[in-house]
């Protein structure tokens, strides 16, 4: 199916649209300051060596040395290789016998400095493609364990024949699995391409520079997202396009005749409402054509999708009425997992069919539809209890996760207490007071909604508490306070 990728860019933040028949199915956002550092590669240079920890302080050039431990030394994991094929293990050596002071070292980030904590660092350099995972310290080549076990050998042969004699290893990623000898062909030539060129530039830069930067969202539209169906890629800046062009020359020349630049008098995102799309794509409802809708609800474990028929009633019986949302259904969904970037376990619950035809039929369409997904997924089929048990693996958090968070008012429960419920906590609440201090009066600060029931509807029982316990209790609306929230001042 053809596609087109546009491109929205602002110094703070890029953001990536794949726009498929006329409407967004899928988008990326990455936040200049929240880019991480995870696989960068730095010429570092030992600060400290650590014999009693273990460990050495690396300077790569940031506010805080990084750490290193020995087991994440290119020998100590020779040794780990040993371990895992049945060999014997050859002894840690100890840092010290490694490393010295003022050593120049090449590093890549495994961890993100965290709090006071530095990043932590690995010497065995990888370095990630859209199928390969390239190893240029190592000449082992290696599958994905989430590839079935029976296809691993034949795949495993593939990757060594493609990759010949030229050193270095190679591990097949998942989404490699149904790669044709083209595609893997060119992943190689590329990691290969990029490794020599961060050799090239440690033999020329200082220590505590940076070698190799792990792919912008902008070079990774290129690597990851473009394929040949993709008939444009617009991008909205004029500096960006000149350096993705010049990226593209070199690494992904099939993409450079569908570069454009941009140049329109709206906004780039308004030819395809997409900003429209992301507030709906953070809302909890979709809304279907037929009048059903679904109901997604994003828990830490797992993603519940629930399917509703609303006001859709065209059909001539039920069973069709149900039947037609379900298949309608079934494509918003494989729509929807790739707009929000859903991942990990999916329970979908389609409305009840009782034609095993039917139930055929919609599994079919939602697999068909699975099918454009770039993502690997994996379909159970409907289990005991009608519910259709998936997973989608996870490559990066969830659009929700990256552009919002939890409400303070319900702290991510999705719901608050009711007025009349906090009111009761208060009263509560004064009483337990009562029972340990003697203050010469009570004032309750609550959300204006609280203190309106405390005037009107529950006046009778705040006064009935103030004559129990032979204090006043006085009142005081707070328009910032959210509607759980309260304060018991004793005066």
């Amino acid at each position: 199916m053809q596609q087109d990728i546009l491109i929205n860019w602002s110094p703070q933040e890029t953001r990536v649209a794949v726009v498929e028949q006329g409407a967004v199915q899928e988008l990326q956002v990455e936040r200049t300051l929240e880019r991480g550092l995870v696989g960068n590669v730095y010429l570092g240079k030992v600060a400290r060596v650590l014999p009693g920890m273990q460990s050495a302080f690396i300077d790569i050039g940031l506010d805080r040395a990084a750490f290193l431990h020995v087991a994440d030394l290119m020998s100590s994991i020779n040794s780990r290789h040993a371990e895992s094929e049945a060999l014997s293990p050859t002894p840690l050596q100890p840092i010290e016998k490694q490393l010295f002071d003022g050593q120049s070292l090449m590093v890549q980030v495994l961890k993100d400095p965290i709090g006071t904590k530095g990043a932590r660092l690995t010497t065995q350099i990888s370095i990630a493609g859209r199928l390969l995972v390239f190893l240029p310290q190592d000449n082992h080549i290696g599958v994905s364990q989430k590839i079935p076990l029976r296809q691993r050998e034949e795949l495993r042969q593939r990757v060594q024949a493609l990759s010949g004699d030229m050193g270095g290893g190679f591990i097949l990623r998942t989404n490699g699995e149904d790669a044709a000898d083209a595609e893997l062909a060119e992943d190689i030539a590329y990691l290969r391409k990029t490794w020599a060129r961060i050799k090239d530039t440690s033999l020329r830069v200082p220590s505590a520079s940076v070698l190799h930067q792990d792919l912008s969202l902008l070079q990774r539209v290129l690597r990851d997202v473009a394929m040949e169906s993709t008939q444009t890629i617009r991008i909205d800046s004029r500096e960006q396009f000149e350096k993705l062009k010049t990226f593209a020359t070199e690494f992904m020349p099939a993409t450079v005749p569908k570069l454009q630049l941009y140049s329109g008098e709206r906004p780039i995102f308004d030819l395809f409402n997409i900003d429209e799309e992301i507030a709906k794509a953070l809302g909890r409802r979709v809304d279907l054509k037929s009048g059903g809708y679904l109901i997604i609800d994003q828990a830490e474990a797992l993603t519940v999708i629930d399917v509703n028929t609303g006001g859709f009633v065209g059909a001539r019986n039920f069973d069709d009425t149900i039947f037609k949302t379900n298949l309608e259904a079934s494509q918003a969904i494989a729509r929807q997992l790739r707009l929000r970037n859903l991942g990990g376990i999916v329970i979908l619950d389609f409305i009840d069919m009782v034609k095993e035809n039917h139930r055929d039929a919609v599994l079919a369409e939602f697999q068909k539809q699975l099918a454009r997904d770039r993502i690997k997924t994996t379909v159970n089929g409907f289990s005991a209890l009608g519910l259709l048990e998936m997973t989608r693996k996870r490559t990066r958090e969830s659009l929700a996760h990256q552009l919002c968070e939890p409400c303070n008012a319900c702290i991510g429960k999705g719901v608050v207490k009711t007025a009349r419920s906090v009111s009761y906590d208060i009263l509560r609440e004064i009483l337990r007071e009562a029972r340990q201090f003697n203050p010469r009066e009570f004032r309750v600060v609550a959300s204006p909604k609280v203190i309106e029931l405390f005037l009107d509807e529950e006046s009778r029982h705040l006064a009935s508490l103030s004559d129990f316990i032979g204090k006043p209790i006085s009142l005081q609306a707070e328009a910032a306070m959210a509607q759980e929230q309260y304060d018991i001042v004793l005066l």
